[in-house]
Parts: structure tokens; C-alpha cells; sequence
């Protein structure tokens, strides 16, 4: 009897009888779903190459025609960009701002990847003591909105937590630089419940032989973490450092929160919103400065996206 169901299976797989992943990945590859791709492609490219061929426009052409008619009259400037990445009026200085994005985002991503898989690993395979309670808590802060967190972090930053007239934790009283921290905390902390719910998901679904085996072999927590999950959960820590990195560039309301919008501190996406002007007539900076802004994420994407299609378990088995 306890043969009778994988025997059943192999033969309706030899029979050639479709598996329902069968069925979806030819629904995939009909002709039907290659052209609603091309049809999303173009709609997500060509704004993108013609934000591109703006930002090399002149700036009396920018003003006067679309970007389309750069073919029948093609004049090339880096005047633009001279401007946003390197002037020393008003409107430039790109530059620094697009290294205060960076100190900002890199810090935001790693962090809350570190911590949502080792909490992931805790909560998917070590028993303890009011762990599916964790696990529930962590769940339903996912539907707590980012703006009512605002205003209790930003009061925790700036008077620290004081309990019955006695204060357990001072303020940070950050300056400058230093207000980075500030940013880095609470990205971490409104990016970890999703994090940790998604990582759990693939971390429990690792198969129990390979943790029993590195069991009897003598591995502890955390050398099975390092050598047998970690390489296991590449593809969904990719996935999510994606959409991290995605969401922490683009992000302008929690930086200027936290961070100000001084010259010191400010990201980029605070530059891009002066770079309009009052009137929002200075389209030939802003063309420049949001193309400068969405290089970053394009090579992040690109050089990530494999990650998306390679199994997550492929050989880990056989291996």
C-alpha cells in the first residue's frame, strides 16, 4: 500500500498525462503570453529610452518638441548633466547626493537581509517557547502602515523611551552625518516583517533529510546556517534585496524624516524633487538628473534577475 501512490505517478507521467506545473509553464510559452510580455516590455521601455534621449537634448528642444523628434533632427549636449552632477549653483551637486543615496541604501538592504534570515532559521527549524506567537506577531505587523510608525520613531530618536518618569534609553541626538543611523533603523525595522515572513517560507520548505543529516554529522545551528541554508536561500535573498534596494533608492519621505534635507545628509531623491524649479520649467535638469537616478537600480536588477529564475533546491538533494 505504501508503494501504491508513487507507483500510480510514474505512470501517469509515463503515460505523458501533463503535471498542472506542465500545464502552467505551456500557458507560458504560448504565443498568447509572448506578446502580453513584449506589449509590457515596450510599455516599461520606451519611456525609460526616451527619458535617455531627453537628457541629451538641447534644452530650447527639450522645451519646444517630444523626444521622438530627435531622429530627424539628432543634436547631442552633455551640458545637462554638467549641470546636475558637477555645478556649483543650485542646481547641481548630483553628485553628492548620489553618494549620500548610496550610504543610505546599502546599509538599509544589508541589514534587515542579515536579520530576517537568521530569525527565519530560528523561527522554521529550533523549537522554543512561544514561537508560532512570534511568528504571528511578526506576520500582523505587516499591516501596520509606515506613516503611523513616523511620528513614535522620530519622537523614540529625539527623547529616547522614558517609562513612569524614568528613562530607559536616552536620545540618539545625531548630527550630520550621524543621522544616517537614524535612516538605517527604521528602514531595517519596517522592512524585517516581510522579509522574515517571505524567508520563512522558503527556510521551511528545506528539506528535513539535510538538517538531519548535518545533525548526526555534529553541525550546530549556526554551521548549518552558513553552509546548508544560506546557499540554499541565495535566490530569495536576492529577490528581496531587490525590491529593498528599489524601494530604499526611490524612498524620499522616511530619508528627509530622518535625515534631513541638508546637503550632508539628504539622498537623491530630495535633489531630484528641487531639480524642477518653482515653476517646474527646468525639464532639461530633471531629464538628466532622474536618468542618474535609475542607473543604480537598472544594474542592481540586471545584474540580480538571474536569481529569479534558478530553482531554489535545484541538485541540493542529489548533492
Amino acid at each position: 500500500m505504501t508503494t501504491a501512490t508513487p507507483t500510480v505517478g510514474v505512470g501517469a507521467q509515463a503515460a505523458g498525462k501533463p503535471t498542472r506545473a506542465g500545464r502552467v509553464r505551456k500557458r507560458l510559452n504560448s504565443r498568447t503570453a509572448t506578446l502580453v510580455s513584449i506589449v509590457i516590455a515596450l510599455l516599461w521601455t520606451v519611456p525609460t529610452f526616451g527619458l535617455f534621449v531627453s537628457s541629451f537634448r538641447p534644452e530650447d528642444q527639450i522645451k519646444t518638441t517630444g523626444w521622438w523628434t530627435f531622429f530627424r533632427d539628432p543634436q547631442f549636449t552633455l551640458e545637462n548633466y554638467q549641470q546636475v552632477l558637477f555645478s556649483g549653483s543650485s542646481s547641481g551637486r548630483l553628485a553628492s547626493y548620489f553618494i549620500n543615496s548610496l550610504a543610505i541604501t546599502i546599509p538599509s538592504v544589508l541589514f534587515p537581509l542579515a536579520f530576517a534570515a537568521l530569525a527565519a532559521y530560528a523561527l522554521a527549524w529550533i523549537n522554543f517557547r512561544g514561537r508560532d506567537w512570534v511568528y504571528i506577531g511578526i506576520f500582523a505587523l505587516q499591516i501596520v502602515p509606515l506613516q503611523m510608525a513616523l511620528v513614535p520613531l522620530l519622537r523614540f530618536f529625539s527623547t529616547g523611551v522614558t517609562v513612569g518618569g524614568v528613562q530607559l534609553l536616552p536620545a540618539w541626538d545625531l548630527v550630520d552625518e550621524q543621522k544616517f543611523a537614524q535612516v538605517w533603523f527604521a528602514h531595517t525595522c519596517f522592512a524585517l516583517p516581510f522579509a522574515v515572513y517571505l524567508l520563512h517560507n522558503f527556510v521551511s520548505q528545506l528539506p528535513s533529510d539535510l538538517m538531519e543529516a548535518a545533525r548526526v554529522d555534529g553541525a550546530t545551528h549556526p554551521k548549518i546556517f552558513r553552509t546548508i541554508v544560506l546557499p540554499l536561500i541565495t535566490p530569495a535573498l536576492a529577490a528581496i534585496g531587490i525590491f529593498q534596494f528599489l524601494w530604499v533608492w526611490n524612498d524620499l519621505l522616511v530619508a528627509l524624516i530622518f535625515a534631513g534635507g541638508g546637503n550632508e545628509t539628504a539622498p537623491l531623491t530630495v535633489r531630484l524633487a528641487e531639480l524642477a524649479g518653482t515653476r517646474g520649467n527646468e525639464w532639461q535638469r530633471l531629464t538628466a538628473g532622474a536618468f542618474v537616478s535609475i542607473v543604480v537600480p537598472l544594474i542592481v536588477f540586471l545584474s540580480l534577475q538571474r536569481y529569479f529564475v534558478r530553482g531554489l533546491l535545484a541538485g541540493s538533494v542529489k548533492g
